[in-house]
């Protein structure tokens, strides 16, 4: 029997298909009180349809999924009371002004008057809209409008915060403003999951991050150790215009393995600038010429494989 997973977030034998398609495949995790959990994978993965059900938007075709203790499948009102969810695609009211919006959050969960006021002015403080909190929506970036979602998810102070790919497709200013507010949240005890495929996303905020890749969950761990499987998956691509002995690199002292891609040579090495030196001076010295130099960085796949197959250990 398989042990049960408890948490703030507690998921059991989740799975979910789409006819012939297995979108999720049995997982099972929980996330404790307090924790930013960051949820990462490349597209198509299995991200979104896992924070969908989640969140009560999808139904499982089998597992339990348990928020704050509360059954969401039996109690979706309930469980969906404790969380406060910023979907990928979601639209705010653009008719309505930011401030208007922030209070209709606050209103439909349920909070008085007089502290959704206090507390949406807070929110557009914070979020920087307090000079545009009177202006309608539809007048606002992207940036925004995403600033706008996020302060209406957090108005009622929130258990557990729900966020897919918050940061996707924004200005460098909104993205550092929003990551700032979901650690200032985290501290004062919110739990966050937040999905990305942005590996650097995931080790600026999270405490530990889980690996999704065709459905099943790969790995659990700190960003430290999914960092040092990054390292061992970037590589240098070589190939010459003339027959060359590869041998010479191998030995540089800076590669980790070798793998032949076609008419490619591709060298891991955990420090691919100094590699990309080391064989455009070899090149120099015996007169070759480039078909093929490039540094390839690492992928969630390559990831995905790395941990799966324990090339990655623990620090």
């Amino acid at each position: 029997m398989k042990q049960k997973h408890h948490g703030v977030i507690a998921v059991n034998g989740l799975a979910k298909r789409f006819g012939a398609i297995t979108a999720v495949d049995d997982i099972s995790f929980a996330v404790p009180e307090g924790e930013l959990f960051g949820f990462l994978g490349p597209n198509g993965a299995g991200k979104t349809t896992t924070i969908r059900m989640l969140t009560g938007i999808l139904t499982p075709d089998a597992g339990e999924i348990r928020i704050g203790g509360i059954d969401i499948q039996k109690d979706p009102i309930a469980a969906k009371m404790q969380m406060g969810i910023i979907p990928e695609m979601s639209n705010v009211y653009t008719d309505l002004t930011a401030k208007q919006n922030v209070v209709l959050a606050g209103r439909f969960y349920g909070m008085r008057r007089k502290a959704v006021e206090e507390r949406t002015d807070q929110l557009l403080e914070q979020f920087e809209l307090s000079e545009r909190k009177d202006d309608r929506v539809e007048e606002f970036s992207k940036g925004m409008k995403q600033r706008v979602l996020i302060a209406s998810a957090l108005v009622h102070i929130p258990q557990v915060l729900f966020l897919d790919e918050p940061t996707s497709g924004l200005d460098v200013h909104s993205q550092r403003l929003i990551r700032t507010i979901i650690r200032e949240m985290n501290r004062a005890g919110t739990t966050v999951f937040l999905t990305t495929h942005n590996i650097e996303e995931a080790n600026a905020l999270c405490d530990r991050v889980g690996i999704i890749n065709r459905g099943t969950l790969a790995a659990i761990d700190t960003p430290e150790r999914l960092k040092r499987a990054f390292k061992e998956t970037q590589s240098v691509e070589v190939a010459f215009y003339t027959p060359t002995d590869m041998g010479a690199i191998e030995r540089s002292g800076l590669v980790n393995r070798t793998e032949k891609a076609g008419d490619k040579w591709r060298f891991y090495t955990d420090d691919p600038d100094a590699l990309a030196k080391w064989v455009f001076a070899l090149a120099e010295r015996q007169k070759l010429s480039f078909t093929a130099l490039s540094i390839e960085g690492a992928s969630l796949e390559d990831v995905f494989v790395t941990v799966t197959e324990g090339k990655a250990r623990a620090p």
